[in-house]
């Protein structure tokens, strides 16, 4: 978890008025604003040594409380929060959708910049946390879209399996086997990675099992997943493979700031970011968490 400050280095070409995004533009303030929700960190906040230490003999349950408590009151590294543009598009017949969706560079984690810890958890957890913050889980083609845009694939690192995989000694291992890669290769904190953890996702597998939580992807150096979709967990199970990527509830579509719950849900639209189609069940909660929804009221349909 302890790791040197390393110059955060965005993967998308900045200047001094726009980020380029498929030839679209979104200025620098409104890429801020799509983290304004999450909370600064407080100097007091627990590093991700003293928060392992803190849950160590905590159960599943308690464990899953403080996750939450510690992420929600702002307690996740600075560099999270510098969102990443990563492109993606559909053509049908002869019409191109290009989309662009803002991610977090690496699996969501609490502590500093220097000691982190990257931290699974379970659907309720992460569904709490995403709602708060104006974020979604990403899908499947999102997914493969992270790996294929990523500035650093890490290997895929497995561990035996058994019980001990849902412990918190497991969680902080395998963080300090990613680290130790890291370090080894010269990773710096803020680049877009990929490779460390499976994905939790949406899918429209979870319509007939709303009980349960969806995973995918851990892709190996060939761009194979090791994990397919699959939804065999039930929605409070997470082990040390399982990473929560935040991806904003605020996406470009053709050159407009729009809702992906309305490209997720839209027939016509979906395609550009999901391999399945549309996917209903992912729903915006009942106030929009973030402000470009009202202050961009106009290109961003809200229902």
């Amino acid at each position: 978890m302890r790791r040197s400050v390393l110059t955060v280095l965005i993967a998308v070409i900045v200047w001094p008025k726009c980020v380029l995004t498929y030839g679209q533009t979104i200025t620098p303030s409104e890429l801020r604003a799509l983290t304004e929700r999450i909370p600064p960190r407080l100097n007091r906040a627990r590093t991700g040594t003293q928060f392992v230490e803190y849950v160590s003999k905590m159960d599943p349950q308690q464990r899953e409380q403080a996750i939450l408590a510690e992420i929600l009151q702002g307690n996740l590294p600075s560099f999270l929060r510098k969102l990443i543009p990563v492109k993606l598009e559909h053509l049908d017949h002869g019409k191109a959708l290009r989309a662009t969706v803002f991610v977090m560079p690496d699996y969501l984690a609490i502590g500093s910049d220097k000691d982190f810890l990257r931290i699974p958890m379970n659907l309720c957890t992460a569904t709490a946390i995403l709602a708060r913050f104006g974020f979604v889980l990403p899908t499947r083609k999102i997914v493969d879209a992270i790996y294929n845009q990523s500035s650093y694939h890490f290997d895929p690192q497995p561990m035996p399996p058994g019980p001990q995989m849902r412990s918190t000694e497991y969680y902080r291992i395998h963080n300090e086997m990613i680290e130790l890669q890291s370090r080894v290769r010269g990773i710096p904190v803020g680049e877009l990675v990929s490779g460390d953890k499976k994905d939790v996702v949406v899918t429209n597998l979870l319509a007939n099992k709303p009980d349960r939580i969806a995973i995918y992807g851990w892709h190996r150096a060939t761009g194979n997943p090791i994990q397919p979709l699959s939804t065999v967990h039930g929605a409070r199970y997470a082990d040390y493979s399982h990473g929560i990527r935040l991806v904003s509830e605020v996406a470009m579509l053709n050159g407009e700031l729009r809702s992906i719950y309305e490209i997720l849900q839209d027939s016509s639209l979906a395609k550009v970011l999901s391999d399945e189609g549309p996917i209903p069940g992912v729903r915006q909660p009942t106030a929009p968490a973030n402000r470009l929804f009202t202050s961009l009221a106009d290109s961003i349909p809200v229902r």
